[in-house]
């Protein structure tokens, strides 16, 4: 039986291309085979330990290691102000990174001489003043290798940096976390293994320098002869030498980027989700008879007002008692993100003066402003148990640990996700996630809450379930919360209001049954699930802005700009043209056909009028035959429509 190998489907490598990339391969292999097939194996061990040699690699280990932490010293922070500061000049300080890269390493030993040599632009003074002189000694061969690694650090930290989204430095800066706090806690965690893998590169770079070194700082023995200053004086002497120095160092290069295996550019690494940790599932691991625990009641030292005049891009007054709920509504760039990130103090397109309770934090941080956030995803930091996020702000706010971790634990049994404390963040579901983020933020003690879209990521049950969950504990939060919301559901079952944005205006600021009753907004309308036409009052009706008329039973005085709403229930379908009472008659085509609950709902075109949906039972739509495409008339009837003054 003839076995034939199994091969991934593809298109045809061309050959026009493989042959020059084969060619390319063996170019860059050949040099190595030729070091490998030229060393005299049977003398290496002799080759490496002769006292110039050990010497050699003795110096090169102190002055790689001394520019790897040179490098860190000073290239993480270039680095993170590259990836998260915009600055004048940012693409010259770039450049200056790069340059070393690029320039010959003589060129750059060239360049050190006159830079930090006796006669150069700061040798003079170094030697003046603390009688240091870098030439020809062991700190400039230091200096020397600095300059050409540091730059390997530099470009794989700035790239892991880019890779990671600011929401978590911003989520931990509205805990309380200082910049620096942040740094250190949250984006060097995440970003480490971009760091680690600058920093072999780096090391890797500084212990084979060669031109610069011998440039700047000379090839003295024990001073400043390196391993490849060694193996550049072996080989006018001893060849087979120099063969299996080279041989060493070619390994230990190897050695590092097998240990890399590809990682070089240092983006952070995507966490796949653990068992259970999909978004759209219901708690799975639930502690059997486990509930939230009823929030405490806030006492009335923690009762905080707000007041916001925000300017910008977005400009309204908002102003709130303690304990209200505000749910922010609005289409897609209506300024919803942009009004959270004005009072957070993070973003240029708004400002906001903003005063809590008694106090202007107008002019604070982030940080020290005591509005905590929680982004659409939750943004828990993956390094972190459940317990160490929920901890954090407390930590941030300098509580005992202890303490700290007391309390968070408290904040997570509230929340019924007390027994995943242990977990990591990629080991939770998305409804235990949102509620380790919400315990998070609430354990932080803020004056203002913001929530982004906080159960847009979970399924119907799970979002159910971590709505009451989370209607609860606003219920016992002292000071104010806005929830950015696209669900009516929400807005209903969360919020005392609802703020409709609309390009940065507030278009409605009414409690949530007004708004149901009376939405000023088309788009809010339909996020009700309604049909709204705007238009101009006429005598008789509204003379709709997209074309045709729509007669009412109660007209307001003409001229007046208005929008006319009525639900899917008031639209009638008939297959043929009605007669009789109704007097807004239009006919159409059925363009979609969608479930809602027991019911339809069938989203009609006409030429006359805007598109409108009706919601029937699935038996009148067997009745009436209808699938996408089917004509039909449609019929409202006056006394169905709503008029609301804009």
């Amino acid at each position: 039986m003839k076995l034939t190998r199994n091969r991934e489907p593809g298109p045809r490598t061309p050959v026009a291309l493989a042959l020059p990339a084969l060619l390319a391969v063996a170019f860059l292999l050949l040099p190595l085979l030729g070091i490998l097939v030229r060393t005299s194996w049977s003398e290496l061990a002799g080759h490496l330990t002769t006292p110039g040699t050990v010497e050699a690699l003795r110096l090169s280990l102190v002055v790689s290691f001394w520019a790897l932490g040179l490098s860190l010293a000073l290239g993480v922070p270039l680095a993170w102000l590259l990836a998260r500061v915009r600055f004048p000049g940012k693409a010259f300080v770039r450049s200056l990174v790069l340059l070393p890269m690029v320039l010959p390493p003589t060129v750059g030993g060239v360049a050190l001489l006159l830079g930090f040599g006796r006669r150069g632009l700061l040798g003079p003074w170094l030697e003046d003043t603390f009688g240091l002189t870098l030439p020809f000694h062991t700190s400039g061969a230091v200096l020397a290798a600095t300059f050409v690694a540091m730059p390997f650090l530099v470009i794989s930290l700035e790239g892991a940096l880019g890779g990671l989204h600011p929401r978590y430095e911003e989520t931990a800066a509205s805990l309380g976390a200082s910049p620096v706090r942040v740094f250190l806690t949250v984006t060097m965690p995440m970003v480490a293994p971009g760091l680690i893998a600058g920093a072999a590169l780096t090391w890797a770079r500084a212990l084979g320098e060669f031109g610069a070194t011998i440039t700047f700082a000379g090839n003295l023995p024990g001073t400043t002869q390196t391993l490849p200053l060694q193996v550049y004086l072996l080989l006018q002497e001893q060849p087979e030498a120099a063969t299996s120095v080279s041989l060493l160092l070619l390994a230990i290069a190897m050695l590092v980027l097998i240990a890399l295996r590809g990682r070089w550019n240092g983006a952070p690494p995507a966490h796949s989700p653990g068992p259970g940790a999909r978004a759209d599932e219901a708690d799975p691991d639930a502690a059997p008879g486990t509930a939230p625990a009823p929030a405490a009641p806030a006492a009335p030292a923690d009762r905080w007002s707000l007041h916001a005049d925000v300017t910008g891009f977005d400009q309204l007054v908002l102003d709130a008692g303690p304990g209200t709920t505000i749910a922010v509504v609005g289409p897609n760039g209506a300024g919803k993100t942009t009004l959270l990130r004005a009072l957070l103090g993070l973003t240029p397109r708004a400002h906001a003066a903003l005063r809590l309770g008694d106090t202007d934090v107008t002019a604070l941080p982030p940080h020290r402003r005591g509005v905590a956030w929680v982004p659409q995803d939750g943004a828990l930091f993956p390094r972190m148990s459940a317990l160490a996020n929920t901890a954090y702000g407390l930590r941030a706010q300098h509580v005992p640990r202890a303490e700290a971790r007391r309390a968070a634990q408290e904040w997570l049994d509230r929340l019924g996700v007390g027994h995943l404390a242990h977990r990591r963040p990629a080991q939770l579901s998305g409804g235990q996630a949102q509620r380790v983020a919400l315990a998070r933020a609430l354990a932080a003690r803020p004056r203002l809450l913001l929530l982004d879209e906080p159960l847009a990521a979970l399924d119907q049950t799970t979002r159910a379930r971590v709505r009451h969950t989370l209607r609860t504990h606003l219920d016992g939060f002292g000071g104010v919360c806005l929830i950015v919301t696209h669900d009516p559901v929400e807005a209903v079952a969360l919020a005392d209001r609802v703020l409709v944005l609309h390009e940065g205006r507030a278009l409605q600021d009414a409690p949530p049954a007004e708004v149901s009753r009376h939405p000023r907004s088309p788009w809010v309308a339909r996020m009700l699930g309604r049909n709204a036409w705007p238009g101009t009052t006429t005598a008789e009706g509204v003379r709709l802005t997209g074309g045709g008329t729509l007669t009412v039973a109660e007209p307001l005085p003409a001229g007046a700009g208005v929008l006319a709403i009525f639900a899917p229930e008031a639209v009638a379908l008939h297959r043929d043209k009605p007669s009789g009472s109704p007097r807004n008659v239009w006919a159409g085509t059925v363009r979609e056909i969608t479930g809602a609950g027991s019911r339809l709902r069938v989203l009609i075109t006409c030429a006359q009028v805007p598109d409108l949906v009706a919601e029937i039972t699935p038996e009148a739509a067997a009745e009436l035959g209808l699938g996408e495409g089917t004509p039909v008339w449609t019929s409202v009837k006056a006394t169905e429509t709503t008029l609301v003054a804009l």
